[in-house]
């Protein structure tokens, strides 16, 4: 990914692995988790996706939105008028309200995620069958970003975390648009990766079954490009589109 130097990126430590807290270790199979800096970073970066996780009303929420990630801070996209992004900008409000001690932005309390799936695992017996997978999960509170120069650069790695260059090869947001966009911000803190490799783990009295056991790999490809219908001729497809 290509990040955006304008954009205001987390403090961390020189250290190559997150520090595992008792949110990010996990209950089950913690052979699996890794707390390393460049594992998590590319499991991030090669996602679209992610999944944000609050609480409303009492009640779990979880929303599919875009992202981008500059350094150790993630930028959760979203609109002026989407759940979560109302609940952070009015736990601002409050917490701006309740004295100068208390000025600060206590912010939103979230779960995020990012899932890949690399393969279905088949075993002979279907308690053993699974799926080989790489995934992140993020804890923490995320902010609304409400600096005009922080938030064109968020907005810039959100595009460009899509398809790297892309930013520098569109419009700009107006001023509109910037006011009908907003962003959260995360710092990566809490946080762990999990993956499974490998084939099925049978059990050694099932392994005269006469059913087929292995792994289904799976890929993600880009189809061919489709141009606008009303593109306007002579307007070649970029070069960058040729590294998706």
């Amino acid at each position: 990914m290509q990040t955006t130097p304008s954009a205001t990126a987390a403090t961390s430590p020189e250290s190559a692995a997150y520090t595992p807290t008792d949110r990010t270790i996990p209950t089950r199979s913690r052979e699996r988790a890794s707390y390393d800096r460049e594992t998590v970073h590319a499991i991030l970066d090669e996602a679209y996706v992610c999944h944000l996780g609050f609480v409303r009303d009492g009640a779990p929420v979880v929303l599919p939105t875009l992202y981008g990630r500059v350094g150790d801070r993630l930028y959760v996209h979203g609109s002026t008028g989407s759940r979560p992004l109302r609940m952070a900008d009015a736990a601002a409000s409050q917490g701006q309200d309740q004295g100068q001690e208390q000025k600060q932005d206590p912010g939103l309390q979230v779960c995020l995620t990012v899932t890949h799936v690399d393969g279905l695992v088949l075993a002979r017996s279907a308690f053993h069958h699974s799926i080989n997978y790489r995934s992140v999960v993020v804890h923490g509170t995320a902010h609304p970003v409400t600096d005009p120069e922080e938030k064109r650069a968020a907005l810039d790695a959100l595009v460009d975390h899509v398809v790297p260059g892309r930013a520098a090869d569109s419009r700009p947001a107006n001023a509109k648009e910037l006011a009908a966009t907003a962003v959260l911000r995360l710092d990566l803190d809490e946080v762990s990766a999990k993956a499974r490799t490998g084939g099925p783990n049978d059990d050694a009295e099932d392994m005269d079954l006469p059913y087929w056991s292995g792994v289904v790999p799976l890929r993600r490809t880009h189809g061919d490009l489709i141009p606008s219908a009303d593109l306007a001729p002579g307007i070649e497809a970029p070069d960058y589109l040729s590294a998706l």
